[in-house]
């Protein structure tokens, strides 16, 4: 009896439920939530309901293309003649030797006329050439930095759309990119992606103090598109497009570009002082791996291992020493050797910069001012001797070298090509300390006089290698 009375108890309850839920959809109180929050935002409130902001993914990258494309430019680089187009029917028909032309991007930085490109695309040519918006003009060089593979063109030009510039340093992680070019020599190209990952060093820069903080993405980057420019989703600039990570040559899933407040930073210099006013701290650093980690007992990876100290340079100035470990920088966390590389960039020497360091077991602040390559704080520009009967370039070693080498002068070759140097078989790098038991200390000083001298010629000085060299010669 009890059990037909239960049951006829929630029978009726039942009942009673049903009829106050339709009274309610009748009212319009839960078919009004239901038409304000759609389906996919209810789900995502009861999965994360600690998360109560919708997110906003973008949908359309129209903006970002119409705001960057016009500021794009295509390169052409002509060099050399090529061997494989001297067929005996080209000669026969009177047509020489053909050009080698490779191409790229480049991004116009200001309404005049100033580009800024890639070395890469521009190296050992012989006439560059800017094509914008189906008109071609002839550029001119203004300089090169091998440290950050950037270049800096110039052409005779008014009124040109310059692009607009975001901060690499505000660039998130997962934030939309678009990468803008001519891949395959297909003019204003755009393809999109995200940020994968900042500050990466992948090791493919040449000159004597490569820096490599590369902004990584996934937006597809091929030959082309070197030099181009990578802009976030308000089209602003945020990185010049550099390389792949590729064993085809096509783009396989990784791109590099530098970041556009690096880049900027040197083309400026390039443009005013012609050359890149490097800031140096006075050491080598290297990122700390778990087994350095382990060996001096650090809790944490982030930062860099202090392994040199350069003698009279601006950290032996300020008191640091090896073995002490960087994890700040002014108002920049030190994550690796990429953060901090980068956070020295920024700065010009003579700017005085705090530094967080760890030594031990107790932390510690430095206050360093920045030095240039020969250990001033002024801006500097290096004197070049440039010989075609040389065949080369010589320039004073900087004082960053001269500490490496343990020399307290010298006179280094560069710029190798047919000439009296490689006939000695001197090669690139080489660097000359003595000439017939004299210093070699000016690079016009010991240019005019190998280029006219003659008679028994000793020359001292290191390989490239470091390797220390003496020769005698007779030169007629």
């Amino acid at each position: 009896m009890k059990s037909i009375k239960t049951i006829l108890i929630s029978f009726i309850s039942g009942i009673a439920g049903s009829w106050a839920f339709y009274q309610t959809i009748e009212t319009g109180t839960i078919t009004q939530v239901v038409q304000e929050v759609p389906y996919a935002q209810q789900v995502h409130s009861i999965a994360y309901s600690e998360r109560p902001k919708r997110l906003e993914i973008p949908v359309s990258f129209v903006d970002a293309s119409e705001n960057s494309t016009a500021s794009v430019v295509f390169i052409k680089n002509f060099s050399g003649s090529d061997p494989r187009r001297n067929s005996m029917f080209e000669y026969f028909f009177g047509q020489g030797p053909s050009q080698r032309v490779s191409t790229g991007s480049g991004v116009i930085l200001s309404g005049d006329g100033y580009i800024i490109t890639n070395n890469h695309v521009i190296d050992r040519a012989e006439t560059i050439e800017v094509v914008h918006q189906k008109r071609t003009y002839k550029a001119s060089l203004v300089g090169t930095d091998k440290n950050t593979d950037i270049a800096v063109l110039k052409i005779e030009a008014q009124n040109l759309p310059a692009i607009k510039r975001g901060s690499s340093r505000d660039l998130r992680i997962g934030e939309w990119v678009l990468a803008v070019g001519n891949p395959f020599n297909l003019t204003s190209t755009v393809t999109a992606g995200i940020v994968s990952a900042k500050e990466r060093q992948i090791n493919i820069l040449g000159g004597e103090f490569p820096l490599e903080s590369f902004i990584q993405t996934d937006a597809p980057i091929n030959p082309g598109n070197s030099g181009g420019a990578l802009v976030n989703t308000n089209g602003e600039l945020v990185g010049i497009n550099t390389a792949i990570l590729s064993r085809t040559g096509s783009y396989t899933g990784y791109g590099f570009a530098v970041p556009v407040d690096i880049a900027v930073k040197v083309a400026n210099d390039l443009i005013k002082f012609g050359e890149v006013q490097k800031a140096l701290p006075g050491i080598e650093v290297v990122e700390i791996t778990p087994e350095l980690a382990e060996e001096m007992n650090l809790s944490s990876m982030d930062g860099v291992i202090v392994t040199h100290v350069q003698r009279r340079g601006a950290a032996e100035q300020a008191g640091l020493r090896k073995d002490d470990v960087i994890y700040q920088i002014e108002e920049i966390q030190v994550t690796g050797k990429g953060s901090f590389e980068e956070a020295i960039s920024y700065h010009y020497p003579g700017d005085k910069i705090t530094v967080n360091f760890q030594r031990g077991n107790r932390q510690n602040t430095a206050n360093l001012t920045l030095q240039n390559l020969e250990g001033g704080t002024g801006t500097l520009k290096r004197e070049f001797f440039t010989s075609s009967i040389l065949g080369a370039r010589l320039e004073t070693v900087n004082a960053i070298e001269r500490d490496r080498l343990d020399i307290p002068y010298g006179v280094k070759v560069s710029g190798l090509t047919r000439g009296y140097l490689r006939d000695l078989g001197l090669g690139n790098g080489f660097i000359l300390t003595h000439i017939n038991k004299e210093p070699a200390r000016d690079p016009n000083e010991v240019g005019v006089f190998l280029e006219k001298y003659s008679g028994k010629l000793l020359i001292e000085g290191l390989s490239a290698n470091g390797q220390r060299f003496m020769q005698s010669y007779n030169v007629r």
